[in-house]
């Protein structure tokens, strides 16, 4: 299913969940470019007409639910016999699985998670609808710790189908009420029942009824008493103990009667953890008395009526003083009565709802606020931001701004931006990277990077060596980061010592001592040891690499003129001048490196014939070329190491 796109908008990307009845898809709505939730009905559900009829009622109905703490449903629609719901995508995990993360929730946290459930239960029940699936697995915790309850109307669909379908749900019945298990009548205090299960499982860890099959669970629902939180652990509070037991009362009589009435306890628990304010559930309001039989009276009706016509005349006189004198004995009774339930009565089942003044807590620790605002029944939630000024976890800003009142016993949430501290980036390790790489990768990180050369005996040209802050370090957007990018080994300059007049013992020895090697002799092999030097290449005090060649020459005598292969002197040579010129200046630096390799055509044999550094002004750069009479020479021209040209001379 994945790539197909429902009701030609949502294109479904990924599955992400599923179970017994459906198959949950994250989608992206093409039509305002936002990610949704999308519920499939497995096949084997679309052939009952009754339960899709009922399962789209349901659905619509839920759609008509806007609250916070209610997953949002957008759509509904039937594709190719596909029936689906589209709802709120929410990027977080279900409270089952938080559970299963953490084990045990702290009781603060219990609460304020079962305060946002059944505020949402509250909310359904006003719109006269009854979840009847409300389990861990159906509450939704986004990364801002806001519980999200969803699959409202579907567990209603499902139950009021056939008996079969009660199979699909088995995942439920450690949350199911006594008289779900049974079958019987369902109502909004079955909702708080499952309520009450799962915050049994936040504050212990584990559900209060478990067997090794379904039916064994549902036999417990109907027939066991729970083990009390507190006797499990003694950090449960005694009014959360109170709360979780009221509400999994086996008979609905006892448990709480709304959700309004579970919710107000839930709220006097974070400010009265220890408090004994819970009413036990159960007990009629009127208590069997006896009242005794007319008959057993000591007068009869006839008597009693004679006695009235005795007395008639008397009373007679009397009777206006007496109605006025009850009528006013009455009314202070019935106002001495109204203070008194007004004063001491109603304080001790509701709980006093004062206005609370909203301080400014900027600047302070967000962590001690919401602390201080949970003891008066305020949820705090938090927005991380980074902040140059504010240290982390201290608030940046409130939405609800000072002196505004907040009715307490509501649901009141203030939503704070909260500091992480300054926004860093971590400088990435570039060693060994191809130097505009690394120059594109820092620019995405929104640092500024610059080159600069440097030479490097052990990574190659064009490469990174090092960055500078190095990497591993947290820097602030828009820092400057220099990127050392290498040129390779450091070959050293040094000058060519003059050899003129010089012979080849000593040409060699100066030569040595430059750190310079002799190159090619002309004329080959002739020369004798009292030979002198009448020319050289590169010539005297020109600047060239160390470990470069020097060429030379030594004069001629006829008597020692070598035979070619033929038996006939050698080709005489002339030296031609050949100019090497920059087409594209702008593309070297202010130094180049100019090599220039000669092949004669009467030897075949490659010959350097320059190899210098070179400044970029002193170009055009004339080279002398040896040609052989009546004969040409293959010139090629290296720059920087890179070839750039190659051309024939002749005489």
């Amino acid at each position: 299913m994945v790539g197909k796109i429902l009701g030609g908008r949502y294109e479904l990307i990924d599955k992400i969940g599923g179970g017994g009845m459906a198959v949950v898809y994250k989608a992206r709505c093409r039509l305002l470019d936002r990610f949704v939730a999308v519920k499939m009905l497995r096949p084997e559900f679309t052939n009952d007409e009754e339960f899709v009829k009922r399962f789209r009622i349901e659905a619509q109905a839920a759609a008509s639910l806007s609250h916070p703490n209610i997953v949002s449903i957008f759509d509904v629609g039937n594709e190719d016999g596909v029936h689906y719901i589209v709802m709120e995508y929410v990027d977080g995990v279900t409270l089952k699985e938080y559970i299963s993360r953490e084990g045990v929730l702290d009781w603060r946290e219990t609460l304020e998670i079962a305060i946002q459930i059944c505020s949402a239960i509250e909310h359904a029940h006003r719109n006269h609808i009854v979840h009847r699936d409300i389990k861990p697995h159906n509450i939704l915790l986004t990364r801002e710790g806001i519980a999200k309850v969803t699959d409202f109307g579907i567990a209603r669909a499902v139950s009021s189908s056939t008996l079969t379908m009660v199979g699909t749900t088995i995942g439920s019945v450690h949350y199911f009420s006594p008289e779900q298990a049974r079958g019987g009548f369902i109502d909004e205090k079955s909702d708080l029942y499952s309520l009450g299960i799962a915050m049994y499982e936040m504050v212990t860890g584990r559900v209060p009824f478990d067997g090794e099959t379904p039916v064994a669970v549902a036999l417990k629902h109907i027939q066991s008493q729970a083990e009390p939180p507190s006797e499990i652990d003694r950090r449960v509070p005694r009014s959360v103990n109170d709360i979780i037991m009221k509400a999994i009362e086996k008979e609905q009589g006892r448990r709480y009667q709304t959700a309004s009435g579970m919710l107000a306890d839930l709220y006097r628990a974070l400010k009265e953890p220890n408090g004994r304010f819970v009413a036990n559930g159960g007990g009629e309001d009127y208590p069997t008395r006896k009242i005794r039989s007319l008959d057993s009276e000591n007068f009869t009706q006839k008597e009693g009526l004679i006695a009235m016509g005795q007395n008639y005349g008397k009373k007679k006189r009397k009777r206006g003083f007496a109605v006025v004198t009850a009528v006013f004995t009455s009314l202070i009774i019935m106002l001495m009565a109204a203070y008194v339930v007004y004063k001491l009565i109603i304080p001790t089942i509701v709980p006093e709802t004062k206005d609370f003044t909203v301080e400014n807590y900027v600047g302070r620790d967000f962590y001690k606020v919401k602390e201080e605002l949970a003891g008066k029944g305020v949820t705090a939630k938090e927005k991380r931001v980074f902040s140059d000024s504010t240290p982390n976890d201290f608030i940046v800003s409130q939405n609800v701004e000072e002196g505004q009142k907040l009715k307490l016993g509501g649901y009141n949430i203030i939503e704070f931006e909260v500091s992480k501290g300054p926004e860093l980036v971590k400088i990435p390790d570039l060693k060994q990277q191809d130097y505009r790489t690394a120059e594109t990768g820092l620019r995405k990180l929104g640092l500024e990077p610059s080159v600069e050369e440097e030479f490097s005996d052990t990574v190659p040209i064009g490469l990174v060596i090092r960055t500078e802050p190095e990497a591993e370090r947290e820097v602030k957007p828009g820092t400057a980061v220099k990127i050392f990018k290498s040129k390779g080994p450091e070959l050293k300059q040094v000058e060519v010592p003059d050899l003129f007049g010089k012979t080849r013992d000593e040409a060699q020895k100066l030569l040595e001592g430059a750190k310079l090697v002799i190159g090619k002799v002309f004329p080959e092999n002739v020369s004798s040891v009292v030979d002198k030097v009448i020319k050289q290449y590169p010539q005297a005090f020109a600047v060239v690499d160390e470990g470069s060649p020097v060429d030379i020459w030594f004069e001629e005598r006829a008597a020692e003129t070598v035979q070619g292969g033929n038996g006939q002197a050698s080709p005489e040579r002339m030296e031609i001048d050949k100019k090497i010129i920059l087409d594209n200046p702008e593309k070297f630096g202010d130094k180049i490196k100019v090599k220039v390799e000669a092949t004669p055509s009467d030897t075949k044999k490659v010959e350097t014939v320059m190899n210098e550094i070179r400044n970029k002004d002193s170009f055009p750069v004339t080279v002398l070329i040896p040609v052989p009479k009546n004969g040409y020479t293959k010139v090629k021209v290296f720059l920087d190491n890179k070839f750039y040209a190659e051309y024939y001379v002749s005489d």
